[in-house]
């Protein structure tokens, strides 16, 4: 038995094909990869730099799919189902909304599928497939390592993913997260993370929980463990990791770089309404305090920011992107706020019929990345579209970068931090215009 599996592209630009020059290793490819039995031979394509070989024959098909690559994941499904080659889809968009990718797939896995996969390819084997598997949140990868075999010569970026937690036990209205793992967190134990990184040849890691900094005392446990390691570490986190000191302190030491951090807004009146109420303390003043512990500590920031909020204007959007290079910020991320479809966001913006592109934006085929999905209040759908590539194109000028790059508590802090700077800003800056407008999927 042979089965496939796939991460499907976005799609395509105006003119030619998307290879993803940042792509990095999918990680839930390599947990499956290593808990499908061996009497099973394994094949991979990562559509988003290399073609698919229709040709080359298999019986079963694994796609992944977001809700960014759900049309390009359909097409994909249904010219092996032509063929008469069975389909499985998983991952956040399926479990958001598994009704749409039962249309597309003889089998659907939502919520996460290691509790289930062994299940999946018992029943393929036995020709009793069900239509839909419900995995259960539980210890993430339960004593499972990635098989990262799988992921040989596709020219991925030097960092490898790993996972302390899967999960976010914040509400924010708009995150898919929250309604994906029902505000809840589940860690794995420390000992098999550190284990894990021993088997790994590469020492600068990523590691793709959703919120590293959510659980203090679980996550300072973690920072002890890895500062033995000698690692150079990134990933994601909340603001308000900085009201413990003894956090920040641990977690620079175990050789953390930096994190994304969703700031989304520096509007306080927004922050409320989109329930992001843990990025608001200490009197807020537009994060000053915030982010002088940040530089006290080194730390490199990615700061994403959503705009399109009902109090946003162009003037307060301006003020955003000043605010983002007045603080040198490492890498910044000015994204249209996205409706995703389970979403408190979503729901609001469907009963106001602010949503356009019939509300699936994600299959219309008039809708382009990078463009605003639903109605803005204080400017046009063009104008919010316009002004979010602004911000992104000013940002990684090359004008831009260099100023940046002249912060000796952050970016210049150390050689290798300096190094990393310079590595990856000029690689965000070629995706900024190649991303912009892109087609999605590929017919």
């Amino acid at each position: 038995m042979k089965i496939t599996f796939i991460k499907p592209n976005i799609g395509h630009m105006k003119k030619g094909a998307y290879i993803d020059e940042g792509r990095m290793e999918p990680l839930q490819i390599g947990i499956l990869a290593a808990l499908t039995p061996t009497d099973f031979e394994l094949n991979f394509f990562d559509d988003r730099m290399e073609d698919i070989d229709y040709k080359q024959k298999t019986d079963l098909v694994a796609i992944t799919v977001e809700t960014f690559t759900a049309k390009r994941a359909y097409e994909i499904a249904n010219r092996y189902r032509k063929m008469g080659v069975k389909v499985v889809m998983g991952g956040m968009h399926p479990t958001l909304i598994p009704d749409e990718s039962l249309l597309y797939s003889d089998a659907v896995v939502i919520r996460d599928a290691e509790s289930v996969w062994k299940t999946v390819l018992e029943d393929f084997v036995n020709n009793r497939l069900k239509r839909v598997y419900d995995g259960n949140f539980s210890i993430p990868q339960q004593g499972i390592f990635p098989s990262r075999n799988i992921f040989k010569g596709k020219g991925y970026l030097p960092i490898s993913l790993t996972q302390f937690s899967r999960g976010c036990s914040n509400s924010c209205n708009f995150c898919a997260t929250s309604v994906f793992f029902k505000q809840k967190q589940y860690f794995r134990p420390v000992k098999d993370v550190v284990d894990e990184i021993k088997t790994q040849k590469l020492k600068l890691l990523f590691f793709v929980d959703d919120n590293i900094a959510c659980d203090k005392d679980k996550a300072k446990e973690l920072f002890m463990a890895l500062i033995p390691l000698k690692i150079k570490w990134v990933s994601q986190g909340s603001i308000d990791m900085t009201q413990d000191l003894e956090f920040m302190s641990l977690m620079m030491r175990s050789g953390c770089l930096g994190n994304v951090i969703g700031f989304e807004s520096i509007n306080s009146e927004i922050l409320e309404k989109i329930n992001k109420r843990n990025n608001i303390g200490w009197g807020f003043d537009q994060y000053k305090e915030q982010i002088k512990i940040l530089r006290r500590f080194g730390h490199q920031t990615w700061a994403a920011f959503t705009l399109g909020h009902d109090d946003d204007t162009k003037e307060s959007i301006e003020e955003l992107y000043q605010f983002a290079t007045k603080n040198k910020f490492t890498f910044a991320a000015f994204n249209i706020l996205m409706p995703y479809p389970g979403t408190m966001l979503y729901k609001e913006l469907e009963q106001s019929n602010r949503l356009i592109f019939n509300g699936k934006w994600w299959l219309h085929d008039d809708y382009r990345f990078n463009n605003s999905p639903m109605i803005p209040m204080n400017m046009s759908t063009q104008e919010l579209t316009d002004m979010a590539f602004k911000c992104r194109r000013r940002f990684n000028s090359r004008s831009s970068i260099l100023y940046r790059s002249l912060d000796f508590k952050t970016n210049m802090r150390s050689p290798f931090r300096f190094m990393i700077f310079l590595a990856y800003n000029p690689l965000y800056r070629k995706e900024v215009y190649k991303k912009q407008d892109m087609i999605f999927g590929n017919n």
